[in-house]
């Protein structure tokens, strides 16, 4: 049986010992007395290396191959050691941990070999059947009724009609007080409440416009307020209305949904028909948004303009882009419109400056992209209005006006958002969509 290798050093250890002990005993005399010192240092003796070779085929029998075999690892051992400077145990204390990270490493190569497996079984098991596809194939080729599948239209139908009606569009709550004396209707848009969110975030930008019917001489706009589906407005419109014509009137309250770069959206309206109200006394009341009439509902009848604005202060230039319209008031036999752009300056109800696009042919959408220069100092910018009319251009008689806007620092609602922030954002367009409002005058040429 061969030796094992701490037995192997504990015989090392003990030839190192008795060589160590038989140079000191050849040192001394046979009487036993000792020497006396020397002056010069005792020669140190052989390394221990040289002696156990020596000494080993003197008192080992068999083992004298198993330690000429471990000898050429513990050089290399020494070797690594002296290299590195790192002590022998230190050497083998690495080795061990590097194989405990290969081991580590293999066991999580197998667990997940072991997971995916696993997986694939279970992939197999969700497979898809296919006499269970076989028997629906033959159900499918099974024809149904035509007096089930008629049954059935009736019952999605009436499915429809019913969400149609309760589809909730949210309440408005407003107050009304007329001045007999002064033949002033006062309106008082309150709050709205549980409106829907158009947006892609799940909300709105609500703003609510105010007019009478039928003639829509004088709307009024509320503030936007963002990103809310319960807006608290508590803003009061002034209407002059004789009250021997206030009867034959319709209040609308529309709420629009804001949207800076393209049409804004209708929520839904509010009509209060004033014969059947009693002015005498101060009304508040709730009332719950109808949808909007007809595709495109009562405001949006004329059409929408998209036009941006940039105000150089330092230069005093003013650039209006007219970039498009659309969905414009059909004007000619024919159901289109040849539709142009007026752009004019005013100050103190006076038109300063003017400029047109060209002439769009045949069209209800017509797109310009068109762009008009205005030197206006900065001291002036603030008292002048800029006014936007689409014409449609007749060659034998008058232009008629479709529809116009008005932008300022008088302006209310939208009007007046886009020009305070073309003011707010010098050097910089800021474009937006407008409404087409009915022009004042009969005739805009």
């Amino acid at each position: 049986m061969a030796p094992s290798p701490i037995d192997t050093l504990l015989l090392r250890f003990r030839k190192d010992v008795a060589a160590d002990v038989g140079g000191h005993r050849s040192l001394e005399p046979e009487g036993g007395v000792p020497l006396p010192k020397a002056e010069s240092p005792i020669p140190p003796a052989p390394p221990p290396e040289t002696t156990s070779v020596a000494a080993a085929p003197l008192d080992v029998g068999n083992n004298t191959g198993v330690v000429a075999a471990e000898e050429p690892i513990e050089m290399i051992m020494h070797e690594i050691s002296d290299k590195t400077h790192v002590p022998v145990w230190g050497i083998i204390l690495i080795l061990i941990g590097i194989g405990l990270l290969l081991i580590c490493i293999c066991c999580c190569c197998i667990r997940r070999w072991c997971k995916r497996r696993k997986k694939d079984k279970k992939g197999g098991k969700g497979g898809v059947d296919l006499k269970g596809m076989g028997f629906l194939g033959d159900a499918y080729k099974e024809k149904p009724d035509e007096e089930d599948l008629q049954d059935n239209m009736e019952d999605n139908e009436g499915e429809k009609e019913s969400e149609k009606s309760e589809e909730k569009l949210g309440r408005l709550q407003y107050k009304l007080d007329y001045d007999f004396n002064s033949n002033n209707l006062a309106v008082t848009v309150i709050q709205a409440e549980d409106l829907p969110g158009l947006d892609m975030s799940g909300t709105s930008d609500p703003y609510v416009k105010v007019y009478l019917l039928p003639d829509k001489k004088k709307k009024h706009e509320t503030k936007v307020h963002r990103k809310t589906l319960n807006p608290v407005f508590n803003e009061t419109f002034n209407f002059k209305v004789p009250f021997a014509e206030i009867t034959s009137k319709t209040l609308v309250f529309a709420i629009f949904d804001f949207d800076r770069f393209s049409k804004h959206d209708q929520i839904g309206e509010v009509k209060v028909p004033l014969n059947t109200v009693d002015l005498a006394q101060t009304i508040e009341e709730w009332r719950d948004l109808t949808s909007v009439e007809g595709e495109q509902g009562q405001e949006n009848k004329l059409g929408d303009i998209c036009f941006s604005l940039r105000y150089v202060p330092t230069a005093g230039k003013l650039t209006v882009v007219i970039l498009e319209a659309k969905n414009l008031k059909k004007m000619d036999v024919g159901g289109l419109s040849d539709p142009y752009v007026k752009i004019a300056i005013m100050m103190n109800g006076k038109r300063i400056k003017k400029k047109k696009t060209s002439v769009k042919k045949c069209t209800l959408n017509p797109y310009y992209n068109e762009s008009f220069t205005f030197e206006i100092p900065f001291e002036q910018i603030q008292k002048v209005q800029l006014m936007i009319t689409v014409v449609d251009y007749d060659r034998i008689g008058t232009s008629d006006p479709i529809g116009k806007v008005i932008l300022g620092c008088n302006a209310s609602g939208t009007e007046l958002r886009h020009w305070m922030d073309m003011l707010a954002s010098p050097r910089r367009p800021i474009a937006q969509w407008h409404s087409l409002k009915d022009p004042e005058e009969g005739q805009d040429n």
